[in-house]
């Protein structure tokens, strides 16, 4: 048995094509244009590249892009009317600021800054409380993309056994909550719990998401399960000396050998995280103007 590769990147690009058509149709019809504002502290180099990715892609797909670049000193107060500023800017759909953030800002309370409704990062506790609810909000961008191509894959996911390795506010929890919005039976696993590989083995559907490099194992995964793989950790490379290697949590030989399904890393999970970035920016600004949320782009 070898496992079905789930192509990130290619659904990517289908999910970006599906944004560009709406946001067109948006232009045509309605006059509106969606935008996002992403606002950059300091001058962290992977960050430059992802705020650089990020804005391509926005413009790729007829959005307008506004970007704000602040030096790594400035104040909280300067920072914080900034977004109030944007919070107030009807152009303005979706505002997000790229983590990390300097030492003396606390991301918390930048994420409470912004308006729940243009949070499409999907970070606030007022977000975090909507999905754990059961109402409509912005759901977070890694564990929506997750979503995604898992109904994909798998189409109907009712009365699956699914886990979800790992517990962060950012990840794990909201991933959970989508599963069980799914009406699948979840449990969320992490450092603590006993018998990991006893647990995993349980899911047709197992996520990954704790930065342990290839700590799950085939042995860990049931026959026939998909498997998501969240995880990202940076090792030399072994074959090219100064080159670094993508490993994810999931050991990808051990797990293709197993499951039914499973995204690689680079190229699985990743790609989807600015795309689905660029549908809660789409998603946020139909709700601002009360039109029809685009079909399957949203929880």
């Amino acid at each position: 048995m070898s496992a079905a590769v789930i192509d990130g990147k290619a659904f990517a690009a289908n999910v970006r094509g599906q944004i560009a058509e709406h946001v067109q149709r948006l232009k045509d019809e309605n006059g509106i244009t969606p935008g996002l504002a992403v606002i950059l502290v300091g001058e962290d180099p992977a960050s430059e590249v992802y705020v650089a990715a990020k804005h391509k892609q926005t413009v790729e797909v007829g959005m307008a892009s506004f970007e704000h670049k602040l030096p790594a000193d400035v104040p909280e107060a300067e920072l914080f009317a900034l977004i109030d500023q944007l919070n107030a800017d009807p152009t303005v759909h979706g505002i997000l600021c790229q983590f990390p953030v300097p030492d003396h800002l606390n991301e918390r309370d930048v994420v409470a800054r912004i308006d729940p409704a243009k949070d499409v990062d999907g970070l606030s506790v007022v977000n975090a409380g909507l999905l754990a609810s059961g109402e409509q909000g912005l759901v977070s961008c890694t564990p929506l993309g997750c979503l995604m191509l898992l109904r994909d894959q798998l189409g109907n996911m009712s009365g699956k056994e699914a886990v979800v390795i790992g517990r962060s506010n950012l990840f794990g929890k909201p991933m959970g909550q989508l599963l069980l919005k799914e009406n699948c039976t979840v449990t969320i696993a992490h450092s603590r719990t006993a018998d990991l590989p006893e647990v995993s083995r349980r899911a047709d559907i197992l996520v990954a998401a704790v930065g342990r490099a290839e700590m799950v194992k085939g042995d860990w995964i049931k026959p026939g399960a998909t498997v998501i793989d969240v995880g990202i950790t940076r090792i030399p490379h072994p074959d090219k000396p100064g080159k670094t290697k993508l490993l994810g949590d999931v050991d990808y030989a051990e797990a293709t050998q197993v499951a039914a399904a499973v995204t690689p890393v680079p190229g699985g999970v990743g790609p989807m995280t600015i795309a689905c970035l660029l549908a809660n920016t789409l998603t946020a600004c139909c709700r601002a103007h009360g039109l029809t949320e685009p079909a399957g782009l949203t929880a």
